[in-house]
């Protein structure tokens, strides 16, 4: 009996543990997957910011007439596409965010074209709703990359805590995936050229 008895006993051990440590781990992917769902609706709400300032900046660029109406149109086009590219944040792989960042870089560099056509209207850049639209982008810029930078912090962690032994056990039972990260624009490692 004593025979038996031992080896249940190590079984029931292992047993308890695996139970604690699979509910523990869920638990805590189960609040990290949140904590990145709320990191990626941050990230959502700094980019519709941005496109909700756009109407207005290309409104108050309209009124010069003699504006260049392509620049004007690329801008509206590629504002329609970044709103248009949505991610569920249950599925935020590389992909997804590949599509998603390359919508609005797309938009960032029609954005960067418009304001650098401004520099050929002098009433435009004085215009007081021009430079107050500006700086609201400009402010928004800077939120993004925060929202950004912290949406990537909390997807390397979840990411981390998912691929440790044993955790990675029990993410693959419960079916929880690694996250994609922002990555930098191709290109962004050069820095622009300045002519004058």
């Amino acid at each position: 009996m004593k025979k038996f008895l031992i080896p249940l006993l190590i079984l029931a051990v292992i047993g308890i543990y695996m139970y604690t440590k699979s509910v523990s781990t869920y638990n805590q992917l189960v609040t990290m997957d949140e904590a990145v769902a709320g990191q990626w609706a941050e990230v959502e709400t700094q980019y519709q910011r941005r496109a909700d300032l756009i109407p207005n900046l290309v409104n108050t660029v309209k009124g010069y007439a003699d504006f260049e109406q392509e620049t004007l149109t690329g801008v509206i086009e590629a504002r329609a596409k970044a709103t248009s590219v949505t991610i569920d944040p249950t599925n935020l792989n590389e992909g997804n965010l590949a599509q998603f960042q390359e919508a609005q870089d797309q938009l960032s560099g029609a954005l960067s074209r418009l304001l650098v056509s401004v520099e050929r209207y002098p009433d435009l850049k004085a215009n007081q709703n021009f430079l107050e639209l500006q700086a609201q982008l400009e402010g928004t810029e800077n939120r993004i990359a925060v929202a950004r930078r912290n949406f990537n912090e909390s997807v390397v962690g979840y990411n981390q805590y998912m691929r440790q032994f044993p955790n990675n056990i029990f993410a693959g039972w419960f079916d929880f995936e690694t996250k994609g990260t922002f990555k930098a624009s191709a290109g962004s490692e050069n820095a622009p050229s300045v002519e004058f």
